[in-house]
């Protein structure tokens, strides 16, 4: 659990939380009581062939076209699961935390989520969750920013 470690040793303020084992950043929202807008899910992309980490709220989706258009790229898909399990191999497979300058992947942060005060996501297992401020998760990721997100069901 890289991502524990590093926040203890970064000295930012955050709240971990046990809960009962969740298998998406929805479910999580409901367990925990926290609305689906500061619940963050990292979503991984292959860009002309380089993976990229996309943070956006859990009650959204990522539309791949706005994604290739925004970096100019020539090709956008969503990484498979099992290089997502290479990527990440400390973590449970679909809890990984959005933190991808832990493990050398660029990452990209949905415009939506820019005026939020806090959010909450998985601590690398199914069963804990991380809330913190998002001025500090800004700081410590350094995620460039773009608009690449559309609401569930739409």
């Amino acid at each position: 659990m890289q991502v524990l470690e590093y926040l203890k040793k970064s000295g930012v303020k955050y709240e971990s939380r046990k809960h009962k084992p969740t298998f998406s950043a929805q479910q999580m929202a409901a367990v925990e009581h926290e609305p689906g807008r500061f619940v963050v899910k990292p979503v991984v992309v292959k860009v002309d062939g380089k993976y990229i980490m996309c943070v956006l709220a859990a009650c959204y989706k990522v539309d791949l076209g706005a994604l290739k258009k925004q970096l100019g790229a020539k090709s956008v898909e969503l990484a498979e699961e099992e290089e997502v399990g290479r990527l990440f191999g400390d973590c449970e497979l679909g809890a990984e935390p959005p933190f991808g300058n832990l493990y050398d992947i660029p990452t990209i942060m949905d415009k939506a989520l820019e005026g939020d005060d806090h959010i909450m996501f998985q601590a690398g297992v199914h069963d804990k969750a991380i809330q913190m401020k998002m001025d500090d998760y800004r700081k410590l990721v350094k995620p460039k920013i773009l608009e690449f997100s559309y609401p569930l069901g739409s």
